[in-house]
This record gives structure tokens, sequence and C-alpha cells, in this order.
């Protein structure tokens, strides 16, 4: 399989795929009569990045939207919740925090076929590589200082004082977590992986001690962000579909994974800081980078780490797992899909040896 560059294969729009369209007229109506301000005609493209919720570029002749909606067949359990992504949206706006400008949510599903909510369209940057090719040092450093200032700012709210304080149970988020992607796993299995047996045993009686709950994004890393075009601001964190609240700690070494991610042949993982000199780059150690983060929140991931990372990787493995369920299925919403469907078993080697880093045997 040839590998792909993420950036041109990720970045912008593409028409709809066949299995994905939906009548423009109906939504253009919809809209006319729920958005104010909203005026067609309307025009409507896919964003080829999009794996798990199905994602639009609407555009009119005064303004662009964007459309995630939940896809159509058959579907995991309690997946695809694209009414919490407009609340913790909405919830987040009001905060001033950098998120798209919430439009409308849309249960109905005789506009688009599921449903769906409508977003204001950032207009930035979006860095499909973590080693940022193409950019300098002096650029590299403040974007990654951005992305660390961003989660500490969302994991220093308190979930009730904006409106979430009922946005999920919170207690036991690690656990709750281990055991929903092990039953996810399960449901979408198409290959017998030994060290996922292992981690789905080993993993419940090895759980860190918990922290403070709060709200968590679950899928934070450089690719689900806009960043502004001539500078390191973030315009919008993007992708809330997996967010709850729950252990912050395991929320942020969740996106340290870049550090460790296994380099794979087609491109089409999540992209790996692995083997590169990330001094020369002006990219922070994952140590480093650690550190920006203790000293702007005042909580520590590092006695646990080898566990939290152990855990993200299964989590990750099992997330990549649902792609290849639906590959299988024939509901994967991105060409990419069985690309990505390879990295599973890779990714749960990488978890077991941090489980063996912790103690497993």
């Amino acid at each position: 399989m040839q590998k792909i560059d993420r950036q041109v294969a990720f970045s912008g729009t593409k028409d709809v795929a066949g299995p994905l369209r939906f009548d423009p007229a109906g939504l253009e109506g919809y809209l006319a009569r729920q958005v104010k301000g909203f005026a067609g005609p309307l025009t409507v493209r896919q964003f080829k990045g999009g794996q798990s919720n199905p994602t639009y570029l609407l555009e009119t002749p005064a303004r662009k939207y964007v459309l995630r909606r939940k896809p159509p067949g058959k579907l995991l359990p309690s997946a695809h919740a694209v009414d919490r992504e407009f609340r913790v949206i909405a919830a987040l706006s009001a905060q001033g925090f950098p998120v798209a400008e919430p439009v409308t949510y849309c249960a109905d599903e005789a506009i688009t076929g599921t449903p769906f909510y409508v977003m204001g369209f950032a207009d930035g940057r979006l860095f499909w590589n973590p080693e940022m090719p193409g950019s300098n040092p002096s650029e590299r450093g403040p974007i990654y200082d951005a992305m660390n200032d961003t989660i500490s700012r969302l994991h220093a709210f308190e979930p009730a004082a904006i409106g979430l304080g009922d946005f999920g149970r919170g207690e036991n988020y690690v656990a709750r977590q281990v055991d929903r992607w092990s039953k996810q796993y399960r449901a979408s299995e198409t290959q017998s992986i030994d060290e996922m047996e292992r981690l789905i045993e080993w993993l419940p009686a090895h759980i860190p001690p918990a922290g403070p709950v709060r709200l968590v994004h679950g899928d934070y890393r450089l690719d689900n962000m806009i960043f502004a075009k001539e500078s390191p601001r973030v315009l919008a964190v993007l992708d809330w579909e997996l967010s709850t609240l729950g252990d912050a700690l395991a929320d942020f070494s969740y996106h340290l994974m870049a550090w460790h991610m296994p380099p794979d042949d087609t491109g089409a993982g999540t992209g790996s800081l692995v083997g590169f000199d990330l001094a020369a780059l002006g990219i922070p150690s994952a140590a480093e980078y650690v550190e920006m983060y203790c000293a702007r929140t005042g909580l520590d991931p590092r006695p646990h780490l080898p566990v939290y990372l152990a855990y993200n990787f299964f989590r990750i493995a099992a997330i990549l797992q649902g792609i290849a369920g639906r590959v299988r299925d024939g509901t994967a919403t991105s060409e990419h899909a069985p690309a990505k469907a390879q990295m599973v078993r890779p990714l749960a080697e990488t978890a077991w040896r941090f489980a063996r880093e912790a103690g497993a045997k």
C-alpha cells in the first residue's frame, strides 16, 4: 500500500461519498428557517479528514458553515453522539474557550437522514503531521506551547460551573473507559490479537488513582486543532465526540502518544514523532512537554505515566478496531479507513510494552 502524504490526503474537501449523501435542498430549507441570517444557495462538500462522524463544508454566498452528522447504518452502542458534541462546544464557547461557533442542533432524521449539528467555519491552519513539515523551529515551539496551554485551560474548568456537571459520571473514568472499549473492541473484532487479550485482562486491576474530575476531550491532538494563519493562536479545538467528565491525566496523556506512536507504512495513522530530532525541529521532548503541563495545572501524570500510556494505546487500538469493523460492515466514512484498521496490532503491541514497563508479566 503506497504511503500517503497526510497533509495532502486529509486537508480540504471532496465530493460527498455516495453512502453519505443527502438532499441539500432539504437542509437549505431547514437552515433558512432555523438560522438567523442564513441564505442560500447552498453547496455541500465532504471534508477529507473525517473518520467517525461525517463532516461537511456548507457554503453560501455570505458564509461558510460546518455540519457534523451521525453516520448512517449499523453503529456501535453509545457512539457518534453528535448531540453531546454540540452541547459541549456550546458550553465552552460561552466561556471563551477556542471552539467553533455553535449554530444549531437538529435531531430530526428527516433532514439529512441522521441527527446533525451545524457550527461556524474556523478559517485557519490544520497540521496533520506532528513534526509539522514545512514549518520552522521558531513556529513549532509556540504551536506546541499553545496546544499545551489550551488543554491546561480545558482541565482548569469546574464542570458544574460551566453547565456540564451532569455531562458524565466522572468518577472511575479510566476503569469505565477500559470496560467500554473492551466491549467496543469485542463488538467490532475482526482478528485475534494476543496483546489486546492481555490488556483486557491486565488493565482493570492496574487503574491509576483517580485525579480530580474534569471535562476531558477524549481525542485531543495537534490535528484536531485549527490555528490562526499567521500566529500560533488556537482558533478552535475540533472533534468532541468522545468528550465527557473524567480523569484529566488520562486525557492529557492521550496526546503524549505522539511521542511514542509506532510509525506506519501507509501514513494513514495518527502521525508520530518517533525518529525525529525534536530539538532541531524546535519541538519539546515528551518530558519537557509534561513539565509544561504540570507547571500550568499542578497535575502530574508522571508517577503513573506507563499505565496511562498503556491504557491510551489500548483505547486507540480499540477505536481503530471500530473503524475496521465499519470497513467490514461497509459503513466506513473515509477511503483511508482500511489503512487505519491495519494500525490496530502495532498499537496493541505498544500498549503492552508500556504495560510491561508498569510491571505486567
